[in-house]
């Protein structure tokens, strides 16, 4: 009896001592998928992979740590949206409209990024290996010419 309480008890501390992990709302992904629109949604974390994103609004949502690899975002809406840490490995994002989003750490490895508008988007350790960039605010940095 006393093992069995000292086990669940050692069960249930080890529950109740790790830090939550903030995850999507499974109702916001639904109401995206279904929709097309989830303003100032909670997509923090969400599996995203592969998803059809055409022309979504997605304005002030929370796409933090989100996976979004392969996505098609071409003509989205993330005005003000948090996509700091979010993967978009191999995504198409053109035409799309990021102003003053956080775009911190975001990978954009082998990502098509055309005539997207970045205004006032901050874009901290960005991961632009083998992108395609064309007509949009993102380059490499380094010092002008004297």
């Amino acid at each position: 009896m006393k093992s069995s309480i000292i086990a669940i008890l050692g069960l249930l501390s080890s529950f109740l001592l790790n830090p939550e992990v903030k995850a999507a709302n499974p109702d916001h992904i639904q109401q995206l998928l279904s929709t097309r629109e989830c303003q100032g949604c909670d997509l923090s974390g969400a599996d995203l992979t592969a998803a059809h994103l055409i022309g979504v609004d997605l304005r002030d949502a929370n796409l933090k740590g989100a996976n979004l690899t392969e996505a098609n975002l071409e003509g989205a809406d993330l005005t003000g949206a948090n996509l700091e840490g979010a993967n978009l490995t191999s995504s198409m994002l053109t035409n799309a409209t990021l102003n003053d989003s956080i775009l911190d750490s975001v990978n954009l490895t082998k990502a098509i990024v055309y005539d997207v508008d970045v205004y006032g988007a901050s874009m901290i350790a960005l991961t632009i290996d083998e992108a395609e960039i064309f007509h949009t605010g993102i380059s490499v940095g380094g010092k002008l010419p004297e």
